[in-house]
C-alpha cells in the first residue's frame, strides 16, 4: 500500500457528536441562542475536528507551495515565470502580502519549493521538496507523469504528518506559480464538464486578447489529454501543477490526521477539490477562507459543498486569504474556550 493509499484509509468522518456537544458548550454562553451567526459554525467544527471542547489554537502554520508551469509558454500569464524564485526569496525575506497578513494573525509562514525552474541551495526557511522543474505544457501532452503527481501528493501528505507531530492545530494553504490560474482553471472544467470559457478568468490581470488565448489553451489542453473526470489522479497530472499536487496532499495529510485546514482561493480550492475527490469525508476538515474574483471559484466551492468565510474581492494567492481566515477561524475558538456561561456570569438564562 502506497502513502497515498495509506493516508485516504485513515480519513474518518467527523464526529457528529463531538459537533452537537460543542454546539452545546456554545448554547450555554452568555448570549441568545445562535447569536454569533458562523463564528458558533466555525467554533464547533474546529473542536470536532480537532477531537477536543478546549481546543489549542496557539500554533499555526501557513505552507505556501511553489512552483513553475510550462504551459506560461503559450502566454496564458502577463509575467514572466522568473517572477516565481523571485516571490520565493520573497516570501523568505518576510516581505510579501501572506507574511504580512500572516504576522498578523499570528501564524508561521513556511515555503515549500516542490517545484520551481530555480536552483535555491540550502536557504533557511525554505523546504526543498523539488519534485521537478515544472511541469510540461499541457497543450503538448500531460502536465506531468502520474509518479510525479503521487511524488507531489506525498510531500504534501508528509508535511501534515509533521505538523501534527509538531502540535500545528491549524493549518492554511497557499501557493506561487506564475500562470497557476490555468491549471487550476483546467481542473475544474475537466472535473465539473464546464466548458473552458465558464471557468477561466483574468488571473494576474491579463487583456481580453490574452483571456481569449487563455481559454484556447485550456480547450486544447482538454482535447489533447482527455483527463478521466472519475480518476482525480488523471485530471492532476494531466493537466494540473506540481503546487497544486502539494496542497492535495497536505488537505488529505490534515484530515488524516484531524487538523483542521484552511483553504486559501483558487489555486488552493483546486488542490482541495483534487483532495476531495480522491475522499468524500476530506470535505469535513475544510475551511474555505474566502470567495476569488476568478469566475471558476465558485464553481470549486459549491462542488465541495464549502460556504466561504470572506467575500473581499481578493485574488493574490500565496495563503493571504487564509491567513486572514485563520484570524477569524481562532477568534471563534476563543468564544469557546473564553466566554462565561451563564452560571458563571450569574446571569439568568433565556427560558423561551
Amino acid at each position: 500500500m502506497n502513502l497515498l493509499n495509506e493516508t485516504l484509509a485513515r480519513i474518518q468522518p467527523v464526529d457528529p457528536a463531538l459537533l452537537a456537544e460543542a454546539q452545546k458548550k456554545l448554547d450555554n454562553k452568555t448570549k441568545p441562542l445562535g447569536s454569533l451567526g458562523r463564528l458558533e459554525e466555525f467554533a464547533r467544527r474546529f473542536a470536532a475536528i480537532s477531537g477536543s471542547l478546549s481546543p489549542d489554537t496557539r500554533k499555526k502554520v501557513i505552507f505556501t507551495f511553489a512552483a513553475d508551469h510550462g504551459v506560461v509558454e503559450e502566454g496564458v500569464s502577463a509575467f514572466s515565470r522568473e517572477v516565481t524564485p523571485q516571490m520565493v526569496y520573497n516570501f523568505i525575506n518576510g516581505g510579501a502580502g501572506v507574511n504580512v497578513l500572516a504576522r498578523h494573525c499570528g501564524s508561521e509562514v513556511l515555503v515549500v519549493d516542490i517545484g520551481v525552474d530555480h536552483d535555491f541551495g540550502a536557504i533557511p526557511g525554505l523546504i526543498r521538496k523539488k519534485v521537478a522543474r515544472g511541469t510540461r505544457n499541457f497543450t503538448r501532452g500531460p502536465a506531468m507523469s502520474r509518479d510525479e503527481a503521487l511524488a507531489a501528493i506525498g510531500v504534501g501528505i508528509e508535511l501534515a504528518a509533521h505538523a501534527r507531530a509538531e502540535g500545528v492545530a491549524l493549518v492554511g494553504t497557499g501557493e506561487m506559480g506564475i500562470g497557476n490560474t490555468t491549471p487550476a482553471s483546467a481542473i475544474i472544467a475537466a472535473i465539473s464538464a464546464k466548458p473552458a470559457r465558464e471557468v477561466t478568468h483574468r488571473g494576474t490581470g491579463i487583456s481580453d486578447a490574452a483571456l481569449e488565448n487563455k481559454i484556447r489553451v485550456i480547450e486544447r489542453g482538454l482535447e489533447l489529454n482527455r483527463p478521466d473526470p472519475r480518476d482525480p489522479l488523471d485530471v492532476l497530472a494531466k493537466v494540473g501543477g506540481l503546487e497544486i499536487a502539494g496542497i492535495a496532499g497536505l488537505v488529505l495529510g490534515c484530515a488524516a490526521n484531524r487538523i483542521p485546514v484552511v483553504v486559501d482561493g483558487f489555486i488552493s480550492s483546486a488542490g482541495a477539490l483534487i483532495a476531495s475527490e480522491l475522499h468524500p469525508h476530506v470535505k469535513e476538515y475544510i475551511f474555505a477562507s474566502h470567495r476569488s474574483v476568478e469566475i471558476g471559484h465558485g464553481f470549486m466551492l459549491e462542488r465541495l459543498a464549502a460556504e466561504p468565510i470572506l467575500d473581499l474581492g481578493l485574488r493574490l494567492g500565496e495563503g493571504t486569504g487564509a491567513a486572514l481566515a485563520i484570524g477569524i477561524i481562532e477568534a471563534a475558538v476563543k468564544v469557546l474556550n473564553e466566554m462565561a456561561t451563564f452560571g458563571e456570569a450569574g446571569v439568568s438564562e433565556q427560558n423561551m
